[in-house]
């Protein structure tokens, strides 16, 4: 028996057939990675399916329950900034790379639109003002000339006035008509209630101020025009309140309309044509945070249920108004929020025309990382300028400048 016979007798002739995997062990297989991840990989992982989880459901349910509201407050410059971020880093996270990758461009595409960035400024020019264009300033003044922030008790701002006339508009939506009763201590410390609320009359210092210009009020809210005012009146949200909020609390008997309005439409004549302004400020959005309370619920429902009336009673208005609408003013929500799916479908958004990448209006503290004060009118109304100037200090709400025409 030579060499060779003995090393082919050594080998084994038949190979047992290997046993077949099951679709059990086949999905494992994909699932399971060969070797144990990395700790960095495992987070790019993490980071990747948790994010993608919370988009989808924000999407789902944002503006339909008052328990995802607190995760509304979010900056909406969150939804480019987490994946951008993560797919700096996705690519050192070599055996799962090309599949974390592409779920984190579907959810940068997810959220985007969401995220309050202003790429159409790049490239969009408004068109040139006509003869006769309309210029229209909307502000939530934050209790109107009141210093109600200083810690020496109640002051006023005397140069209030001057601000708003040195915008020179012909038309004035203005919030936050009324004062605050700062008895109560630190206002800054205190969660506002109802009580607070002190009705104010500057019609006298209004004429002297603005003269020539016509005044209409309702609730807390006031619109100032120089041009002639048709028709005016406060849309009552009541029939869209869920039943237990119908009823006008105790302290609000003497002042209803602070409690049943939120949106003032003035109709005003614009060479020739009636235009519909809607001066409007949204209850804010439930800020609660401790879900666990059932007071902190009742609170979020209670303000969610307020802001949904309004949108509603808004709609409803806009939809059977046949004029050419401007709709401006503190929605108190930000683009991220699925309550401006409420909003007519009609209505134009003119963020585009605004110069800025990422627009934002209200300062918390010191830094402005919202957006919630918005102009949007119907197609028959063109928006040639649109700028947010600061607010002097007067107020941690930018005011909103546009000019405008109608029918061009």
């Amino acid at each position: 028996m030579g060499d060779r016979d003995i090393m082919t007798e050594d080998q084994p002739t038949d190979v047992p057939p290997g046993k077949p995997f099951s679709r059990r062990a086949r999905i494992g297989r994909f699932v399971r990675p060969r070797r144990r991840w990395c700790l960095g990989t495992r987070l790019v992982v993490t980071a990747t399916t948790g994010w993608l989880l919370f988009v989808v459901a924000h999407l789902l349910v944002s503006g339909r329950t008052s328990l995802w509201a607190p995760l509304d407050l979010m900056p909406p410059f969150m939804f480019v900034a987490v994946p951008s971020l993560v797919l700096v880093v996705a690519p050192l996270a070599r055996p799962v790379r090309r599949r974390v990758i592409p779920v984190l461009v579907l959810t940068l595409a997810l959220g985007a639109g969401h995220s309050g960035i202003n790429v159409a400024t790049l490239w969009h020019t408004p068109p040139p003002a006509p003869p006769g264009a309309v210029k229209v300033v909307t502000w939530n003044t934050e209790f109107w000339d009141q210093d109600w922030r200083t810690s020496d008790g109640n002051s006023y701002s005397p140069n209030f006035y001057d601000y708003l006339r040195e915008m020179d508009a012909d038309v004035y939506l203005l919030a936050e008509y009324l004062y605050v009763d700062t008895s109560a201590g630190d206002m800054m410390a205190s969660k506002w209630t109802a009580d607070m609320a002190l009705r104010i009359d500057k019609t006298a210092e209004l004429r002297r101020e603005f003269p020539g210009y016509e005044v209409a009020t309702s609730g807390e809210l006031i619109t100032l025009s120089r041009l002639p005012v048709v028709g005016q009146r406060g849309l009552d949200m009541t029939p869209w309140l869920p039943a237990n909020q119908k009823a006008i609390p105790e302290v609000m008997r003497d002042w209803p309309t602070s409690y049943t309005v939120e949106t003032l439409r003035t109709d005003i004549r614009v060479n020739g044509a009636v235009v519909s302004f809607y001066n409007t400020q949204i209850n804010q959005p439930p800020t609660g945070w401790r879900l666990y309370d059932g007071e902190t619920r009742d609170s979020n429902q209670y303000a969610h249920s307020r802001r949904e009336a309004s949108y509603r009673a808004l709609r409803a208005d806009i939809e059977a108004n046949d004029h050419p609408v401007m709709l401006a003013g503190d929605l108190n929500t930000t683009p991220a929020m699925g309550m401006l799916g409420l909003l007519p479908e009609k209505l134009v958004d003119h963020t585009r025309a605004l110069p800025s990448l990422y627009p934002a209006t209200y300062l918390a503290g010191t830094a402005e990382l919202w957006r919630i004060d918005w102009v949007l009118t119907t197609p028959d109304v063109v928006v040639h300028r649109y700028e947010m100037p600061g607010a002097a200090g007067l107020s941690d709400h930018r005011p909103q400048q546009t000019v405008l025409s109608v029918g061009h």
